[in-house]
C-alpha cells in the first residue's frame, strides 16, 4: 500500500480523491516543495520549507500548518511509505469553491496533498555530464514563487527532450536566467557565476547550498546577471536542483562545453556538496 496525505489525513493513495473545483486544478492557484530523501532523512528539509512558508505569503495564502509540524507529517509518510531514497512532495492550493477569479472568504480553508516516490540518484548523469538546449523565457515575473503554475517551464523541458537533452536553459534577450527546472551556473577563469536571487529565477535551496560551500570553502563565486556570449564562452557549465544535484552541462545546442567533459570546479562541487549531504543523512 502506499500512503498520501489530504488534508490531514494519511490514506491510501487509490483512495485520494480531490474536488473538481479546487483552485489549484482550476487556477493554479497553489505553491509546492518538494524534498529529496537519502536514507529515509530528509535533506535541506527546513530550508524547504522556509521556501514554502515564503511563496505562501507572497501569494497572500495562510498555511494551516507551522514548518514543525509540516517537517513531522513529512517524516511520518516516509516512515510509512518505508521510503530511503527518493522525494516527497507537498502542495497547498487555495482551497475549494465556486470557479472565480477574486479569492474566495476566509471559511474557505487551502487543500493540502502529500506525497513520497522512489528517486535514484543520477549517477551516471553526474559523471558524464548532460546536454542542454537555449529556450527564450517566457515565464511570467514572479519566478522567485515556487507556484503551481509551471506551464512555460513545460513547454521548454519538452523542447529539450524532443531535441534529446536534458534541460533548456532559459534566457531573457541576452540575459540568461535559470533552466527549465533547475539553476544555471557558469565557471569562468576559475569563478562561478549565477544569477542573482531576484524575481527572475526560483531561489533555489541546492543553488544556495553550494553558495553556502564555495564560502567555506573559499571558492570564488558571483552573483550577477550573465550573457548568453558568456555561458557559450564558459569553462564549465552546471545545473543545480533537488533532484539533480550539481549535474555538468557538457554541450549546449550541440557545442561542446569547454572540452566537452564535466571540469575540475564542478567535480569539485559535486563531491563536496555530496559530503554535505552525508553530515546531514549518512552515507550515501
Amino acid at each position: 500500500m502506499e500512503y498520501v496525505i489530504v488534508d490531514d489525513q494519511v490514506m491510501d493513495r487509490s483512495t485520494a480523491k480531490v474536488d473538481i473545483e479546487d483552485r489549484g486544478y482550476q487556477f493554479g492557484d497553489g505553491v509546492y516543495e518538494v524534498i529529496r530523501v537519502y536514507n529515509g532523512k530528509m535533506f535541506t528539509g527546513k530550508e524547504h520549507l522556509k521556501r514554502l512558508v515564503e511563496s505562501a505569503e507572497k501569494i497572500r495564502m495562510k498555511l494551516p500548518y507551522s514548518p514543525e509540524e509540516l517537517e513531522g507529517k513529512m517524516e511520518e509518510l516516509i516512515a510509512k511509505n518505508e521510503l530511503q531514497t527518493g522525494t516527497v512532495y507537498m502542495q497547498f492550493t487555495r482551497g475549494t469553491s465556486p470557479r472565480n477569479h477574486v479569492f474566495p472568504g476566509n471559511g474557505v480553508a487551502p487543500t493540502f496533498v502529500a506525497y513520497t516516490r522512489n528517486v535514484a540518484r543520477p549517477e551516471e548523469s553526474m559523471e558524464k555530464g548532460v546536454r542542454a538546449i537555449l529556450d527564450e523565457d517566457i515565464r511570467w515575473l514572479r519566478c522567485d514563487i515556487k507556484s503551481l503554475n509551471l506551464l512555460g517551464n513545460l513547454l521548454s523541458k519538452q523542447k529539450a527532450a524532443e531535441a534529446g537533452c536534458f534541460e533548456a536553459i532559459l534566457h531573457r534577450g541576452e540575459t540568461v536566467t535559470e533552466g527549465s527546472h533547475s539553476n544555471i551556473s557558469i565557471i569562468k577563469d576559475g569563478v562561478i557565476i549565477t544569477h542573482p536571487a531576484d524575481n527572475h529565477i526560483l531561489n533555489g535551496i541546492t543553488r544556495q547550498k553550494v553558495l553556502e560551500i564555495c564560502g567555506k570553502e573559499q571558492i570564488a563565486f558571483e552573483e550577477r546577471a550573465y550573457t548568453v556570449e558568456e555561458l557559450n564562452a564558459a569553462d564549465e557549465v552546471f545545473s543545480s536542483g533537488t533532484t539533480v544535484e550539481v549535474m555538468p552541462v557538457v554541450e549546449i545546442e550541440g557545442k561542446p562545453v569547454g572540452n566537452g567533459e564535466p571540469g575540475t570546479v564542478t567535480r569539485n562541487l559535486q563531491k563536496l556538496f555530496k559530503a554535505e549531504i552525508e553530515s546531514q543523512c549518512g552515507k550515501i
